[in-house]
């Protein structure tokens, strides 16, 4: 049930702020929005304000923005009163159309942007620039030697240290003699010397101390520039991933709503700050995938709208809700396709 429910929560603030990017700049542009629905499949509930119905559907999973113009037009647009054919999407400029419609991915790209940052001010991350002390592991060389949290490990065997990898680095080098290393660090401003055995671990092959890094915050201005930096670097990590993919190089892994939803879950069992940071990848994958040039996603509708400010002519209506439409089936087969696959995971 709790993976249910935090399923939905992710969904519903994904979808909604997707959503709501393409609403939001549809209105601006003076462009008719007929509904604003969050979910898909049969109308549950709805409500009219202005010109705009607002609806829950049976499925979250998903959801949409019914903008005047964006289709072709069906049996059910037809029921619809007549619009002013200058608040349609078809007739608007080519620049408008497009910042209406990359407006969704970009906004759950953003939001992707400001909960990384919120996490760095709130949870922080891990000090790897300093040898800094933040957990000792109980039963383990450094607790039975006596190293502390908050303890700033300045060199072993004689060797100082830059960063916290040099620990690693330092404790399996391969000239070492021995399982006895000095270690000296600094406590309250007291130098302290620790004499320790770290024997091999039969596991991991290697020898471990026992201690974790400190974590280390940031203030807002700090934390909302390293997080562009990293949502840069995770952005063509993920896009790397994608092509490597696609061509083979590396076996797909992928997930569906129900590994969402397990994924959610757990998100939420280790905490508040677990679940933000989960709902940041989230919301960063969800905006990149919307990009990627595809029938059916905002990419491939913007593919559509480069090809007329390229040509200065639109591509047919009834062509291009062709393409769309043959995309969304592509799509919802791969959707029912790696459910499946979940489902049988999960199950195993």
């Amino acid at each position: 049930m709790l993976s249910i429910i935090s399923f939905i929560i992710v969904i519903a603030i994904c979808v909604i702020s997707h959503e709501g990017g393409h609403f939001v700049t549809a209105r601006l542009r003076n462009v008719f929005v007929h509904e604003f629905s969050f979910g898909m499949g049969p109308l549950i509930w709805k409500h009219q304000k202005g010109e705009t119905q607002y609806s829950l559907r049976a499925f979250p999973v998903g959801g949409f923005v019914k903008l005047e113009g964006e289709d072709a037009e069906d049996e059910e647009d037809t029921e619809r009163v007549p619009v002013d054919p200058a608040r349609s999407l078809e007739n608007k400029k080519p620049w408008e159309k497009l910042l209406i419609i990359s407006a969704g991915a970009l906004v759950n790209i953003f939001l992707a942007w400001l909960l990384t940052a919120l996490f760095l001010v709130g949870r922080g991350v891990y000090d790897m620039e300093r040898p800094k002390v933040g957990a000792v592991m109980p039963n383990t060389p450094a607790a039975e030697c006596g190293l502390r949290s908050g303890d700033l490990i300045k060199s072993i065997d004689g060797v100082s240290l830059k960063d916290w990898a040099d620990i690693r680095k330092k404790i399996n080098a391969e000239n070492k003699k021995g399982d006895l290393y000095v270690i000296e660090t600094e406590r309250d401003g007291t130098i302290l010397k620790f004499t320790v055995k770290i024997p091999v671990n039969e596991e991991s092959k290697s020898r471990l101390l026992g201690v974790q890094p400190a974590r280390v915050t940031y203030p807002l201005h700090t934390a909302l520039g390293r997080s562009l930096k990293f949502s840069w670097n995770m952005s063509v990590e993920i896009l790397r991933s994608m092509y490597r993919m696609l061509s083979g190089q590396m076996k797909a892994d992928v997930t569906g709503p129900v590994g969402i939803a397990v994924m959610a879950g757990d998100a939420v069992r280790d905490g508040f700050w677990t679940f933000i940071s989960f709902l940041g990848m989230i919301n960063l994958n969800l905006g990149l995938l919307n990009l990627l040039p595809f029938p059916a996603l905002d990419g491939g509708r913007i593919l559509f709208i480069a090809v007329e400010m390229v040509t200065r002519k639109k591509v047919p209506q009834k062509i291009e809700s062709s393409v769309h439409y043959f995309g969304l089936i592509v799509l919802l087969g791969l959707i029912a396709l790696i459910t499946g696959y979940d489902i049988i995971r999960f199950l195993r």
